[in-house]
């Protein structure tokens, strides 16, 4: 496959029947202009952010209360307000549609498979609204569920924000540290979890951590316990507070949902920073900028439609999950999956997508990754004929993944991989479904989104890797972090490199093409598989070990992806044997959670730091992968860093 060939190209039918195209054409009677192609139409989004996201209401159907502004302060970074006088509600928007229809179908492995109508779904979140009123859930109040991904996962957070309280959720195999890292910040009144969940054919049980976190949550009025594995009841005994969540909605019959009209900037989600230097940062995301980016991403990026089947494999611990719930919005039945992707084997995504007539399949770059390696072609096993658009994220998809999709998955198919982030609950770049497809290239920057890339002085380049950064405000900018009252810390996390510019971290390359390539994070978070974790969440838990005096862990490139390296120095006297090692890497697995779990765990004797105590593990990334290392002067022990380079076991 040459440069000059690209891996796919849309078909006139295709382009014409793409809502972007309609889109387009309404965009031009907006502006008395005509838009010829994209480039032309995502230029127009930036130049005049008022009319492309007066449109984007409109076109996506927002409901609610428009108001008379769209765009305050615009020039403003943190600052800048959309729709400063609407009024609407984020579940509402997801509820549109009623009737008969599939609204999901979920499978939990081969263990488990249900289906929801959309008069189920508004009769659950109904009973679930009227329970939530009477546990006292009120505006603002924050609902935390460490759940799977699973229908009544859903219904929660639809009635959460039904009242104008804020959903918060992790996925049920962290740690009990790691779930109150993130839930003991935010002070929830509910907390929400599975009696179990089935994970690679086995039934997990969770009895005892459940009971551990909601101890040490003083603030949880009620805990609800999901059946899921049949013993919710029994879990529920056994926890203060906690009740089996089919007994508690019992008394209710199921009405019409009420919402709550909120202003547009109204905290809706929060999610979680990775807890690189610390515990995670608590970001907290408006109702109605996630709204209108999600809708805006997927009407005219993934071209998703009322009645399309949509898919993406995710956790609850993901932005990803956030991201499809909202296809409700579109009238798109949800297609759920918990459970290993390779349970009872690599094609068990693929059945789903076969039985299920998906239409949209979202998944990670390590998925694709994992199939082609596994030498499974489900294009000569599947009928994959219904697949519109086939979708990576999670960590950059490699050149060979992009050629095997096409000759080992479906030929005719959007390849649209994506990137964004938990920071803004969306994408900065992503698919563009009437444009070509070129190997190893996102196709470009979505509309609105005035993203670019730059050099460390803040001048923008071409052809070189440099800093991603948005030059202008958007709405899923965060509303800011949880316990930030001046706002410092969110500032000095996405503001502080260029003034007014937010700058996110990833090391990009525009392409000949006008798409983009990431290269990866240019700060020291993990990224193994495509889920991002922090440092930090190592350290605390290998560092409670008597036998290690202290740790330092990157991410290695390898094979396609990042693999997890954990460095540890030793206290007086012990080896790192084969025993050791796998005390340490239990001890991540049950405290943390498996993706955490060190590929390769090393002994040094030193660890590099900064001279105001500060470990360095930029500084060790940069000599592991054979960079050259700037600012040694800024380290008390450089002469350290000399331990790490070109070590036996991390070339194999």
């Amino acid at each position: 496959m040459t440069e000059k060939t690209p891996l796919w190209t849309p078909s006139k039918d295709r382009i014409a029947a793409a809502p972007l195209t309609t889109f387009m054409s309404q965009a031009s009677s907006r502006a008395g202009a005509t838009f010829s192609d994209y480039a032309e139409l995502h230029a127009w989004s930036i130049d005049d952010r008022e009319a492309f996201w007066n449109l984007v209401w409109d076109f996506c159907g927002v409901v609610g209360d428009k108001g008379a502004r769209i765009l305050a302060d615009g020039d403003r970074m943190p600052g800048a307000s959309f729709f400063p006088d609407a009024k609407l509600n984020f579940a509402e928007n997801l509820l549109k549609k009623t009737g008969p229809g599939e609204a999901m179908v979920f499978k939990g492995e081969d263990k488990i498979e249900r289906r929801l109508s959309w008069d189920e779904l508004h009769g659950l979140v109904s009973k679930l609204q009227q329970l939530f009123v009477r546990f006292g859930v009120k505006q603002g109040d924050r609902v935390a569920a460490m759940m799977p991904n699973m229908p009544e996962t859903i219904a929660a957070m639809l009635a959460t924000a039904s009242l104008g309280a804020v959903w918060s959720s992790c996925s049920p195999d962290f740690g009990e540290q790691g779930v109150l890292d993130r839930f003991g910040q935010i002070e929830p009144v509910v907390f929400i979890a599975p009696d179990g969940y089935f994970y690679n054919g086995k039934e997990i049980d969770v009895a005892a951590k459940i009971a551990a976190v909601a101890e040490k949550l003083p603030t949880v009025r009620k805990v609800l316990v999901v059946d899921y594995v049949g013993k919710a009841k029994d879990v529920a005994a056994g926890v203060d507070k906690a009740e089996a969540l089919d007994a508690a909605l019992a008394p209710f019959t199921a009405g019409k949902v009420s919402f709550e009209r909120l202003p547009f900037a109204h905290p809706l989600y929060i999610l979680f920073s990775s807890g690189t230097t610390g515990i995670p940062k608590c970001i907290v995301h408006s109702a109605g900028g996630t709204l209108i980016q999600h809708v805006k991403e997927q009407r005219l990026h993934a071209g998703i439609e009322d009645g399309d089947r949509f898919f993406y494999f995710t956790t609850c611990g993901w932005m990803m999950w956030n991201w499809l719930v909202s296809g409700l919005a579109s009238g798109a039945t949800l297609l759920l999956y918990d459970g290993s992707p390779f349970y009872p084997d690599g094609n068990v995504i693929f059945d789903f997508a076969d039985a299920e007539k998906m239409t949209y399949f979202g998944t990670s770059a390590k998925f694709i990754d994992s199939v082609r390696k596994a030498d499974l072609h489900p294009i000569r096993t599947h009928d994959l004929s219904t697949v519109r658009t086939l979708s990576s994220t999670g960590s950059p998809l490699s050149p060979e993944g992009f050629s095997f999709v096409y000759d080992g998955i479906k030929k005719d198919v959007h390849l649209a991989s994506i990137s964004g982030g938990t920071d803004i609950v969306s994408c900065f770049v992503l698919g563009v479904p009437t444009e070509p497809v070129w190997v190893g290239e996102i196709q470009g920057a979505g509309l609105g989104m005035a993203v670019d890339v730059w050099d460390d002085d803040g001048k923008p380049i071409r052809g070189e890797k440099g800093e991603l950064v948005c030059t202008r405000a958007f709405p899923a900018m965060p509303i800011g972090f949880w316990n930030d009252p001046d706002g410092a810390k969110y500032s000095a996390a996405y503001f502080e490199r260029f003034d007014n510019i937010w700058c996110h971290g990833d090391f990009a390359e525009w392409t000949t093409h006008g798409g983009i390539v990431i290269h990866g994070r240019s700060d020291a978070t993990l990224n193994p598989g495509g889920v991002r974790i922090g440092t930090a969440e190592i350290y605390n838990q290998v560092e409670q070990m008597p036998e290690i005096l202290e740790a330092l862990c990157i991410g290695q490139t390898w094979d396609d992806d990042v693999r997890v390296v954990l460095f540890v120095r030793l206290a007086e006297g012990v080896t790192l044997d084969e025993a050791l090692d796998k005390r340490v890497k239990a001890k991540i697995r049950t405290g943390a959670s498996p993706r955490h779990v060190p590929a390769r765990i090393v002994a040094v004797a030193d660890i590099p730091r900064t001279k105001s105590g500060k470990i360095t593990e930029l500084a060790v990334r940069d000599i592991v992968h054979g960079r050259q290392v700037k600012n040694k002067e800024a380290l008390a022990n450089p002469e350290a860093l000399e331990l790490y380079r070109d070590i036996p076991v991390l070339q194999n």
